[in-house]
């Protein structure tokens, strides 16, 4: 029977307490004291994978043999319930406050956490954990809870295995492993930190941590000189400590850097008595107490913070104490109605726990599948939302003769070519904000019989002979290669004669800085790459000089200037703190609530780009000035998001297909241009 150790809730207490700082972005005095909370996490793993460990190898000492029903019966009844709850209390929450896409991606996260593979999901999905796009995913930190499912798979079975037929070798295989673990950890966070970041062959190394720790206590027990234990104690906490208040989402990470916050926990767990002070601290009622609702506040905190983003996006200091209020309240409710009684093998017998975990799984299920089904819901949106928001993202709607997604092919040899039957091609460069409009300006193009090539990917500007770095990894961007570029180069320089359109969110790449609207609409987000000539020869302005010029003296080229970036989430913004399902108080509150930013803001942001992007001078170039559209025409000195019939964004920065087509009539007028001067 495993001894309870109350110091190792209140080792649980500061690791979520740290996790729910770090996630909403609590400060004391105007000062972020959590940059590293996230290492909560990595404190959890290490907690779990003590305990853990040492309900399994003590099984498997007193009996020769493991029962894996009643182990998973007691991961069922610690794990499950409460999970359960806060999947079925958040689907009414995402269908009043989610648009469709983003709906069908929240019932996504819910079937693959149901499934124990949420980590798998969001990698795939690409989706970075420091982003700002993750702070609006209610089920993001679920991940880690697939993480530790996936543990409690793998190795109650490999542990048997080790007892069976390699018993004397036990400890060293669980150090191996750890070991390799981190091995990987460590190189995978330069070369695939995403991927490092969600995936259990990282991060198993720190729950082998606690097994390695288990594994000795059992065999050796705990006897430890008083004064040393004491100092080993201390400096466990101190490393704890230094870890979330030092580290930063910049760090790679897990990675050699993550022994640190591991250390630290291994030595509290294994140090720490009775008669130190940090022991009185931790076995106090107050952190025990935090400690023994951890697991509820942890599942509790996300929802709570991403749906109130999504509903409010630019969060208060009194917003982010209620949530920490509601959080804890939520959290106890839970424990002592939820928590508790599904834990009470007399209150709930197996066969009951199995019957209701296998319904409630089923209900879950279901209702996320028709989520998807519906395309969340979409025929009940809003009118106004209805004709913009039931599809994908723009950036993300056209296709190729393939099925894949145009924007982001970086592969010159896959590309989207259209209408190649015609010897008159229109090219389309740039990031994701020309993607964006890319699908509206296929039909026009096609209609006036042009072949039309697109060639767009996320971050990247068209600059031949520059890498662009990842400045947290110092490693080249796989999404916007240096290799690309020059292979896009080569193509244009190649097909005389043709309109090559480019543009894209210069004032990102000239600034290296986000947008802020300076009205409370600040993107988060720090700039991840940087530009770099391979010969150090040319600066960002002089290279885009240079090979522009490359183009003008055989091609066409329109430049299309810097749309205007908004801070905010439109169609978020607009209908915030309200349903987009039904009501009608949603048609009134589109047309009360006029979203415009201050177009003083736009010129000081662009005053650089249009200066640079008007030095540029060749009979051959053409313009195209997005900010006209929305800018100092229907409100004086302020730049419209929407007007009484169409919203024209997307999201905080690309435009939506309204907002797309309004662009698109102006880069066709150009072409006529074009057509009209040849002719």
């Amino acid at each position: 029977m495993l001894k309870y150790r109350p110091e190792i809730d209140g080792l649980r207490a500061i690791a979520v307490l740290a996790v729910i700082f770090y996630h909403f972005q609590i400060t004391f005095f105007g000062n972020f004291f959590f940059s590293g909370g996230f290492i909560g996490v990595d404190i959890f793993f290490v907690v779990s994978g003590y305990l853990i460990s040492s309900i399994i190898l003590r099984e498997l000492n007193s009996t020769n043999n493991f029962s894996f029903i009643y182990f998973y019966e007691r991961r069922v009844r610690r794990l499950l319930p409460v999970l359960f709850l806060v999947m079925i209390v958040s689907l009414p929450a995402g269908w009043m406050y989610l648009l469709p896409e983003p709906f069908v991606d929240y019932s996504k996260s819910v079937l693959s956490s149901l499934t124990f593979v949420s980590n798998f999901y969001f990698w795939i999905e690409g989706q970075q954990y420091a982003a700002e796009s993750a702070l609006i995913k209610p089920f993001l930190h679920t991940w880690s809870l697939s993480v530790e499912e996936q543990f409690y798979i793998i190795f109650p079975i490999l542990l048997l295995f080790f007892f069976k037929l390699l018993r004397q070798y036990i400890f060293i295989l669980i150090v191996a492993l750890m070991f390799l673990s981190l091995t990987i950890s460590t190189f995978q966070s330069f070369t695939n930190p995403t991927f490092n970041f969600y995936i259990l062959s990282s991060r198993i190394w720190e729950l082998l941590a606690g097994s390695a720790l288990a594994y000795l206590e059992i065999g050796y027990g705990r006897k430890n000189n008083q004064h040393f234990s004491t100092s080993l104690s201390a400096l466990g906490l101190i490393l704890i400590i230094a870890s979330i208040i030092f580290f930063n989402e910049q760090m790679p990470h897990p990675s050699f850097y993550t022994v640190i916050p591991v250390l630290g926990t291994m030595l509290i767990i294994w140090f720490l008595n009775k008669k130190d002070f940090i022991y009185k601290i931790l076995s106090s009622k107050l952190f025990v107490g935090i400690g023994l609702i951890s697991y509820s506040l942890y599942i509790w905190h996300y929802p709570i913070m991403a749906f109130d983003r999504i509903k409010e996006f630019s969060p208060s200091g009194n917003d982010k104490i209620q949530w920490l209020i509601l959080t804890f309240i939520l959290s106890i409710i839970s424990y002592f109605l939820v928590e508790r009684p599904f834990r009470n093998k007399n209150f709930i017998s197996r066969k009951v726990l199995f019957t209701i975990t296998f319904f409630t799984f089923i209900f879950i299920a279901i209702m996320n599948l028709y989520v998807i089904k519906t395309n969340g819901f979409a025929n009940s949106l809003s009118g106004i939302l209805q004709k913009e928001f039931v599809n994908i993202e723009p950036k993300n709607r056209l296709k190729n003769s393939k099925g894949k997604i145009c924007h982001g092919i970086t592969d010159i040899k896959d590309t989207c070519n259209f209408n190649t039957k015609s010897n008159n091609k229109i090219y389309l460069i740039g990031d994701s904000h020309l993607a964006a409009i890319m699908f509206e300006l296929k039909n026009e193009i096609l209609d006036k019989n042009y072949q039309f090539s697109t060639r767009t990917a996320g971050g990247c500007w068209y600059l031949p002979n520059f890498t662009r770095e990842e400045i947290k990894k110092k490693i080249m961007s796989k999404e916007c290669t240096l290799e690309y570029r020059n292979e896009l180069r080569e193509e244009i320089i190649n097909n005389e004669n043709s309109i090559v359109i480019i543009g894209g969110r210069l004032p990102v790449y000239l600034s290296g800085k986000y947008f802020n609207n300076k009205e409370g609409g600040i993107e988060d987000e720090i700039i991840k790459f940087k530009y770099r000539h391979v010969e150090n020869k040319y600066s960002f302005k002089e290279g885009f000089k240079k090979s522009i010029f490359e183009i003008l003296n055989n091609n066409k080229v329109i430049l299309i200037y810097p749309i205007p970036e908004v801070g905010w989430n439109v169609p978020n913004k607009i209908f915030s703190g309200k349903s987009k399902r039904y009501f009608n108080e949603v048609e009134e509150n589109y047309n009360n609530k006029i979203l415009s930013t201050s177009y003083k803001v736009y010129q000081e942001r662009t005053k650089e780009s249009f200066e640079y992007l008007n030095s540029i001078k060749h009979e051959n170039l053409y313009r195209v000035f997005p900010h006209t559209l929305f800018c100092n025409n229907q409100i004086k000195n302020r730049c419209i998001t929407h007007d009484e019939k169409n919203i024209f964004y997307f999201d905080d920065n690309h435009l939506s297909a309204a907002g797309s087509k309004l662009l698109v009539d102006l880069i066709i007028k150009e072409i006529e241009n074009i057509e009209s001067k040849e002719n």
